[in-house]
């Protein structure tokens, strides 16, 4: 087992490499030579750090999200602290996409969610990466005082990925994310009607 200090940053540089390679090239194109170019390591160090191409797929994917997740906790956090309403929340996850550049570090998880759709052992991880982003969905609508939030949850989650695809795929604007929040939130927000 490799000493963990020493060898985090070979194995962060050899993810961010499986990431890239994904976004630019699909699944498909990601190959120990290539991760190795990419990631400036010897081919030695992809396979002694991962020991098979489903690992190596599956940490990248968990990486990936547990940055997103960490970073959008981090904002989630400072609403919390700060106080904020359903337009404030909606505007705020404009900015985010707006912030989201269109390249191929967020291609990649997109890919990497349809390789899951294909190959059963990257669907565990692929379901952490959604139970991650559900539980920053609840605790978002929580805060916004959205009833039932963990319900809601998982439509939000569905709703800012879809639309963020969406946007990748034409370059259509973040306001249409907004926009969609904006009416999810305040429907969901609305007492039922008996």
């Amino acid at each position: 087992m490799p000493n963990a200090a020493h060898s985090a940053p070979t194995r962060q540089r050899i993810i961010q490499a499986v990431l890239k390679i994904i976004g630019e090239d699909g699944v498909a194109a990601v190959t120990n030579r290539r991760i190795a170019r990419e990631a400036g390591v010897s081919l030695g160090s992809v396979t002694y750090h991962f020991e098979t191409q489903h690992e190596l797929l599956r940490e990248s994917l968990l990486h990936f999200v547990r940055e997103e997740a960490r970073h959008f906790t981090e904002l989630a956090d400072q609403c919390q602290t700060e106080g904020i309403d359903i337009e404030a929340a909606a505007s705020l996850a404009g900015q985010v996409a707006c912030g989201t550049a269109l390249d191929s570090a967020h291609l990649a998880p997109f890919e990497l969610y349809l390789h899951a759709g294909r190959d059963e052992r990257l669907r565990e991880a692929a379901a952490e990466a959604f139970r991650a982003y559900d539980r920053l969905a609840a605790r978002i609508l929580g805060a916004l005082g959205v009833p039932d939030a963990e319900r809601l949850a998982a439509t939000t989650v569905a709703l800012v990925m879809g639309l963020q695809l969406r946007r990748l795929a034409t370059g259509s604007p973040a306001e249409d994310l907004v926009d969609a929040l904006l009416l999810l939130a305040r429907g969901a927000s609305r007492p039922a009607v008996s």
